[in-house]
This record gives structure tokens, C-alpha cells and sequence, in this order.
């Protein structure tokens, strides 16, 4: 028991493996989804940042301002004189650069009639200070501080804002000057991590600063990409969203301050989504490798990595994938057991989720009702395969031995799985509406729901499939049966439902499918072992031998002839196996068992490395021969 326990558990592990490729695209579109959030979440707040590191720093400038106006304001209804203004201003000038910095180059003003600069700075003699826009645009504002739009400073040359006020005297006015270098600083590190490029700019579409220092002072206005950009800014898409720059799809980022300017961050999908790729490919990889150590170190060691990797979507939607691998793996190990059954259990699992969307249930519900009918039959590994396979009538003990399978199913699923539904379904699809099931007696309602479903769908496909004792039955047999025993053997709306998802299926395709003829090619220059090859074969159904006694022919009736499986001798007179299996690999993908007489170490790591199907040693084990020609054809038609 504990070796037959041992061979399921790895061709579970076999089979996850060779499933793995849907797991991964799994992964793939939640990680993507994941990743894209986590990247707009990056975009917006470095953008607030930024934003805020900007309006921080005119704000200092619009503090200043209010100290010095209130003061200067103060000292003119006091009669101070044009110099006494000018010392005060100069000395106001000196303290704010030393507390901030040089580019708040000075407070400046008309006031009294007269032009006073803190800076020290001496206009010409035609500057007419009541006609510049500093003053204007005060006056206009009537008290209220007003930030002009940047312009090129006389003096300096630098882009340069100032923020106004006009005096209480109604035609004073006092500025501050900052120049904007600090702001263009604070621009060219809104890259995104090198991904993308910020800027500012103001309502008017004016470039105040740019990571590229080349294009401020240009004009935005006009533009198409302007103006979408302002409308969506006043639908109020702040968050982040996409539109086309400069024939590039880009994601943008905006953020609109005091001032009614508006930082922008533009960032490249291509640059974004390539760093994205690459971290799922390692996240992939990883994934892979997790897998690895979980079938490794236990379901303890599961649970470990599960909470490990809960913080991850990715993971989280990773063990899911693997818990419906191990339970298809599990059904399918089961069905083994009887071969004229093969597939029942995956059939019956499909027929009970149609009766579950026939009664409305619910994505999850539906789910459960899948899980439970793949592992319907999880109890039948208790039961002997001379009893599962015997095409007589059954005796009293045997079919008492038939009987137990729903109770072990219960028991084996109370360890695997948590939820009790699953469980149920296996101890109680055995039941009868009107009481005379198996194995407790259950009558009506009082059998579980999901136990009904699949009682309904499991009787379907019993009728639907091939047995060891006759064929599939045709389907008005099957619809006559579901009728006659609804309301007896099923519960009446079950079978109700059963019955309209019959009448839909016009051509019966929902029965078990004839068994596919599969030819296997048998290349050996001894025509005893191919005579033995035949022998050996001829039991098993389905199965057409050819044989080639050379390379030449091997590869002519793989030519002509679609091939399920080649049986391989590893010495010919012609060449060797190993050789051959290379000139098949460089055109077809047919599985290969290799024939020798030889065990040598040497001789399985050539086999290993070349990646050959299996090998058989001569003589040839009849029983062993059969097990290897049927595991990899059924192996190989799964991955069709």
C-alpha cells in the first residue's frame, strides 16, 4: 500500500508539472495587473511629492512677501522716507537670502512715488515701474497677493516669478522676486526612475521648468496634446491615465497647484511595461522554483511559502492553480484503476457544474461542485482492481466491497481538503431519493445537495460511457432512464435539469469518446524481438505494430505512417540508437522507448540527457513492457 501510495503521489507531481504552463499564464495576468496598479500608485505619489516640494518653496516666497508688506505698509502711514524704505528693504533683501537661499533675489517695490530695490539694483532711466505686469496685475488683485507669470529677469537673465501685493494706500505696491532655479531642480528629478520626464507649466500652456532645460519657456498652447491634457485635468482624471505624446502611449501624471500651474509627469508605456515583463519572466522563474520546493519539503512546507508569498497576488493565484492540479491529478490517478472508466471522473465533474448553472449557482459553488465531482470516486483506491474490472455480476461481498468506496472517499477527502462539501459529495452520491441508497440511507432533502448533483450526473455518464460488460447506451436509453427514476433514484428537479441539458445536446456529444488506434513502430534487426513486441502487444486494444529492422526503413514508415510511439533498439548494424533517436528528434516529436540489454550507469545518463521517453531492458518483461507502451501513449494524448 505504501509503494502503490508512493507511485500516485509522484504521477501527481508529474502531472502538476506538465500543467505548469497554465499556472504560469495565470500568474502572468495577475502579476501584470498587480504590477501596473503598484506602478500608478509609484507615478502619483512622486508626483504629490514633487508637487508639494514646489508649492512648499513658493510659498516661502508669499510668506515673505506678507512679513515685508505689513511692515512697509506700517512704516508708510508713519511717514517713513524713500531711504528709510531703502535701508529697511535692503536689510529684509540680506536676511531672506540668508535664510533661504540666493534665488529669492531680492524685495523690491514702488513706493511713495518712488522706485525702491532691495537688491540695490538701479533701473534705467525710461523704466516706468507702474507700467510693468508685477505692478499691474497687483493693482488689479486690490489687496490681494497675486504670483505673475514667469518672465525673463532684466538683470540676470533668469526665468524668474514674483509674487505682489498692493499697499493699503491703493497704489503702492511691494514684489518679491524668486528665480526658478530650485523649481527646475526639483523638475529634472520627476523622471520616474528614468522611465519618463516631468514639467510645469501654467494655465496658459507656458513651459516654467522641464527635465529638459531646452524647452522651458516654450509653448504648449494650441497643441493638441494641450489641450486634451487640460481636459482631462478638468474632468478630473488626477490619478494618473494614458493618451498619446508625441506618437508614443504614455501614462501621465498631473497635479494642480495653488497657483493654477500644472506638474506633469509623462512616462513612456514602452520603458514601464519592458521593466514589467522582466519581473514577471524572474517572478516566473521564481515561481518554478518555489514549486519545486513545495513538493519537496511537504504540505508544511506549503503552507510555510504560502504565507511567505501571501503579500503577492501572483503567489496567492499560483497555489490555487496547483490545488486544482493535485485534484485532477488525484481523479486521474483514480480512473486509472479501471481502464474502461478512463476519464469518467473529469466527465462527471463537467455534467454536475452544467446542473449547477441550470440552478443558478453561484462562480464558487460551482467551483466546489467541480472539485467534488473529480473526486466522486477518490475511495474507490480501497477497492481491489479485480472487482472494479470484473465483467460478471458481482457477488454479495464484492459489491460489499463497492459499497465501502463512498465512506473511504469521505475519510481520504477530510484530510485533503477542508471544505465539507467535497467530502460529502463523495460519501453520499451513492444515495437515493426515496431512501434505498447506500451508504446510510438518506431520503429527500436530507441528502446534501451537491451529493444529488452528482448522484444525477455520475448515473449519466455510467449510461453514456463504455463498460467492461457492454458500450455506451444510445442517448434516448439514457434520457428514458433519467425519467423513469426522478423523484425514485434522483431528486426530481436535478433530474428535471439533467433532462433539458439532454434535450439540448442534438448530436450526443456529451458521451465518452471511442478510444483512439494508436500505431507504434517497433525498430529492431532481430526479427525474434519483434515477433515478441507483437505477442506482447496484441492484448492491448487499439494498438497497430509496425516494425523496421534499419534507420532507412524506421524513417520511412515515420514518413508515411502517423506514429504514436517508437520502440527503439539501442545496437543496429547500421548505426545506434542513440544516433537514430537524434535524426527522429530533427523532424519528429513521437515519444521513444529505448530497448537494450545493457544497465551500465553510462548508458542511462545518455538516455537521461537525451531526454528519451523510457527504456525497457531485454529481455523484455511482459508486464513492465505493457505498462510503459500504455503510461506514455496516455501521457502523450493529455498533452494534445
Amino acid at each position: 500500500m505504501k509503494n502503490t501510495a508512493t507511485r500516485q503521489f509522484l504521477l501527481s507531481i508529474l502531472l502538476i508539472f506538465v500543467l505548469q504552463a497554465f499556472v504560469l499564464a495565470f500568474i502572468f495576468r495577475s502579476f501584470h495587473r498587480s504590477s501596473k496598479k503598484d506602478i500608478l500608485d509609484m507615478g502619483e505619489s512622486n508626483l504629490k511629492s514633487q508637487a508639494a516640494m514646489v508649492e512648499n518653496y513658493l510659498a516661502r516666497g508669499g510668506n515673505v512677501l506678507w512679513f515685508a508688506a505689513g511692515s512697509v505698509d506700517h512704516m508708510l502711514r508713519h511717514g517713513a522716507d524713500s531711504e528709510e524704505l531703502l535701508h529697511y528693504l535692503l536689510e529684509q533683501t540680506q536676511k531672506m537670502q540668508e535664510q533661504f537661499d540666493e534665488n529669492f533675489t531680492g524685495i523690491y517695490g514702488y513706493l511713495n512715488g518712488d522706485y525702491v530695490d532691495g537688491a540695490g539694483w538701479t533701473p534705467p532711466a525710461d523704466y516706468s515701474p507702474t507700467e510693468r505686469s508685477w505692478y499691474l496685475e497687483a493693482i488689479e488683485a486690490r489687496g490681494e497677493m497675486v504670483l505673475s507669470a514667469p518672465y525673463v529677469d532684466a538683470q540676470t537673465g533668469e526665468i524668474v516669478v514674483s509674487f505682489s501685493q498692493m499697499l493699503s494706500d491703493g497704489r503702492s505696491v511691494l514684489s518679491v522676486d524668486i528665480v526658478l532655479n530650485e523649481v527646475q531642480t526639483i523638475t529634472e528629478e520627476m523622471t520616474m526612475g528614468g522611465m519618463g520626464y516631468g514639467f510645469i507649466a501654467d494655465s496658459e500652456g507656458l513651459v516654467i521648468s522641464h527635465s529638459d532645460r531646452n524647452r522651458i519657456g516654450s509653448e504648449l498652447s494650441g497643441s493638441p496634446e494641450w489641450d486634451e491634457l487640460l481636459s482631462r485635468i478638468e474632468e478630473g482624471e488626477e490619478d494618473g491615465f494614458e493618451m498619446n505624446v508625441r506618437g508614443e502611449r504614455c501614462t501621465v501624471f498631473t497635479e494642480s497647484i495653488a497657483t493654477d500651474w500644472h506638474v506633469v509627469i509623462v512616462a513612456n508605456n514602452a520603458l514601464l511595461y519592458q521593466r514589467l515583463c522582466m519581473q514577471i519572466l524572474v517572478g516566473i522563474l521564481m515561481s518554478v522554483l518555489i514549486d519545486l520546493i513545495i513538493v519537496v519539503f511537504s504540505v508544511g512546507s506549503t503552507r510555510r511559502i504560502s504565507r511567505a508569498e501571501q503579500r503577492e497576488q501572483e503567489s496567492l493565484a499560483r497555489l490555487q492553480q496547483m490545488n486544482m492540479n493535485i485534484i485532477r491529478s488525484l481523479a486521474s490517478t483514480i480512473d486509472a484503476k479501471d481502464r474502461y472508466t478512463s476519464g469518467h471522473s473529469r466527465r462527471v465533474a463537467e455534467y454536475a457544474v452544467m446542473l449547477a448553472k441550470k440552478l443558478g449557482k453561484s462562480e464558487e459553488e460551482q467551483r466546489i461542485i467541480y472539485y467534488a465531482g473529480l473526486l466522486h470516486d477518490v475511495g474507490k483506491i480501497r477497492v481491489p482492481e479485480e472487482v472494479i474490472d470484473k465483467p460478471g455480476r458481482l457477488t454479495e461481498e464484492e459489491f460489499d466491497q463497492i459499497r465501502i468506496h463512498p465512506v473511504s472517499g469521505f475519510h481520504i477527502l477530510s484530510d485533503i481538503h477542508d471544505d465539507a462539501r467535497i467530502g460529502y459529495g463523495a460519501k453520499y452520491h451513492h444515495e437515493r431519493f426515496d431512501g434505498k441508497g447506500y451508504p446510510n440511507g438518506l431520503m429527500g432533502e436530507d441528502i446534501p445537495e451537491i451529493s444529488r448533483i452528482i448522484a444525477v450526473a455520475d448515473a449519466y455518464d455510467a449510461m453514456a460511457s463504455d463498460r467492461s460488460y457492454r458500450k455506451a447506451l444510445p442517448q434516448k436509453v439514457v434520457r428514458s432512464e433519467i425519467e423513469k427514476n426522478r423523484g425514485t433514484q434522483f431528486d426530481p428537479e436535478i433530474a428535471d435539469k439533467m433532462l433539458e441539458i439532454i434535450d439540448e445536446d442534438t448530436d450526443y456529444e456529451l458521451r465518452q469518446r471511442e478510444e483512439k488506434e494508436h500505431s507504434i513502430l517497433v525498430v529492431d534487426d532481430e526479427p525474434m524481438i519483434i515477433r515478441d513486441v507483437r505477442r506482447i502487444l496484441q492484448e492491448m486494444e487499439h494498438i497497430r505494430v509496425y516494425d523496421a529492422s534499419n534507420s532507412r526503413d524506421a524513417l520511412f514508415v515515420l514518413e508515411k505512417t502517423d506514429i504514436s510511439l517508437i520502440l527503439l533498439d539501442l545496437r543496429m548494424p547500421d548505426t545506434d540508437g542513440f544516433t537514430l533517436y537524434r535524426h527522429i528528434r530533427e523532424k519528429y516529436r513521437t515519444p521513444v522507448i529505448l530497448m537494450t540489454s545493457e544497465k551500465s550507469l553510462e548508458t542511462i545518463e545518455q538516455i537521461r540527457k537525451l531526454g528519451i521517453d523510457d527504456y525497457l531492458t531485454k529481455p523484455l518483461n511482459e508486464a513492465i513492457t505493457r505498462e510503459a507502451v500504455h503510461g506514455i501513449i496516455k501521457r502523450h494524448d493529455s498533452e494534445l
